[in-house]
């Protein structure tokens, strides 16, 4: 029996985010300690597999009411109904032929949910690899985060940009330019300028995550866009310094200057913090870490912070003082990027 298992992991934005939604610039890497796998094999009929976090039995109204509190209203399965439904559909637009097999779709992930990490489009990008496979249709790959970003924006109304898509599809370190001047299309869908970066020139890394609150990103992301959209000064110029961040940073990934690289990512917070109305537990972990001496910054949309820092003290220091206000700290697997066209 044919049996495909495709993985997709975490990533963190390292400079430039949220500027990715407002044609700016950013810098990701990928995580590869957290994954989404989605396996896929032949089956008499179409079907999606229930994986854990999709429940629908609960003990009592109380733990329904925490459960969603904790994950939200959505699991994994919307994602890969609205993946295999686009799919379709793009497919049939561009009169390439599929198959009549069908099959079995699962899913399962450890990527800590709504932290801010991108689990909801890892599970999207792994199912697309799956179902490129099992139909022998190969998407190219700089059109493939468009793709990817398609679903979540058109069948599942989710408000997103390109940068968690592109380091999915590209994995490794990338440096993403969304200006409007390098926009062309693939395969009928708009595509920017990504460049892949040696994870090498990436100084020590940490990652932590807050394991006992979370919010859904459509929360955190409030009314930002609004406010971009009806020319704010203030939220479009920091739109604009995000992007100038970005490129600095690759400059000094460049040369390996480590410190200018910390104190851009210290700017890049900062300006988010000027801007948003941010969750006091969320500011306390990145004030606890820079407490340790460490640079920080969210890695997302909030829940997770990433930054550099200096030798195994330091690193101990960030781990106890994170530890106490329930933040899991790692140093992050960034891994190889994947060969361009994978």
């Amino acid at each position: 029996m044919l049996i495909i298992r495709k993985r997709a992991y975490a990533r963190a934005g390292l400079l430039g985010n949220p500027s990715d939604g407002y044609n700016g610039k950013t810098i990701s890497i990928i995580i590869r300690d957290f994954w989404a796998e989605v396996v896929l094999y032949e089956w008499d009929t179409v079907e999606i597999v229930l994986a854990e976090d999709d429940r629908a039995r609960f003990s009592s109204v109380q733990d329904l009411a925490r459960d969603v509190k904790l994950h939200g209203y959505y699991g994994g399965i919307r994602l890969i109904k609205a993946t295999i439904k686009y799919f379709v559909e793009y497919c049939q637009e561009r009169k390439i032929p599929l198959h009549e097999r069908n099959f079995s779709i699962r899913y399962q992930t450890n990527i800590p949910r709504q932290v801010g990490l991108a689990g909801s489009s890892a599970i999207i990008v792994a199912t697309l690899r799956c179902l490129m496979e099992f139909y022998a249709v190969t998407i190219p790959q700089v059109a493939q985060p468009t793709f990817v970003l398609s679903i979540e924006r058109e069948e599942l109304g989710i408000a997103a940009g390109l940068q968690d898509r592109v380091i999915q599809v590209y994995e490794g370190l990338v440096y993403m330019d969304f200006d409007h001047s390098r926009k062309h299309e693939v395969a009928g869908l708009a595509c920017y300028a990504y460049e892949s970066l040696d994870p090498a020139l990436l100084p020590s890394l940490y990652l932590a995550y807050h394991h006992a609150l979370s919010e859904p990103t459509e929360v955190f992301h409030n009314d930002i866009r609004g406010r971009f959209n009806r020319g704010d000064a203030k939220v479009v110029q920091a739109m604009k310094h995000f992007a100038e961040l970005a490129a600095r940073g690759r400059d000094a990934l460049l040369a390996g200057d480590s410190t200018l690289l910390g104190a851009l990512m210290d700017e890049n917070f900062n300006t988010r913090a000027n801007i948003y109305n941010l969750p006091s537990w969320q500011v306390a972990m990145v004030d606890t870490a820079r407490a340790c001496g460490a640079s920080a910054k969210f890695a997302g949309s909030g829940g997770a912070i990433i930054g550099i820092y200096q030798g195994e003290t330091m690193f101990e220091a960030l781990r106890q003082a994170l530890g106490a206000i329930s933040s899991r700290v790692i140093r992050p697997d960034f891994g190889p990027p994947l060969p361009q066209g994978s």
